[in-house]
């Protein structure tokens, strides 16, 4: 080890490269964080590439998983932000995301509001 060392040129932040990728803060379902760790560590990654590899997957292939549309609801003109995207962008995004969700629930397991199993009495 050196007694001291150059920093003039040295940078913060991180070491790994976020090129391609965006920082976001997400509320998911504790059982949703857990089951993709456990993947994660059946797979040798980390649990957030795999929550991302899911989501990826099922954007791009929704043919291949057969999600359907949410059905279309009407909605108050939303009010976009000066950002380029427009109210129609918006609900694609939503219903995706719609889609998604759903193929988070049949993928990790998770029972739909309503349709749970009646507990056995003992």
């Amino acid at each position: 080890m050196k007694d001291e060392y150059d920093l003039d040129n040295a940078k913060r932040g991180a070491v790994a490269s976020s090129k391609g990728k965006t920082r976001i803060t997400i509320m998911l379902d504790d059982a949703v964080i857990e089951a993709a760790r456990e993947r994660a560590e059946n797979a040798g990654t980390g649990y957030q590439t795999v929550i991302n590899n899911i989501l990826r997957q099922a954007l791009i292939s929704q043919e291949v998983h057969d999600l359907a549309p949410a059905p279309k609801k009407k909605a108050k003109t939303l009010q976009v932000i000066n950002n380029g995207i427009s109210h129609s962008e918006v609900e694609a995004l939503e219903q995706q995301l719609i889609a998604v969700a759903g193929e988070l629930n049949r993928v990790l397991g998770t029972p739909k509001p309503g349709r749970q199993k009646p507990k056995p009495t003992l």
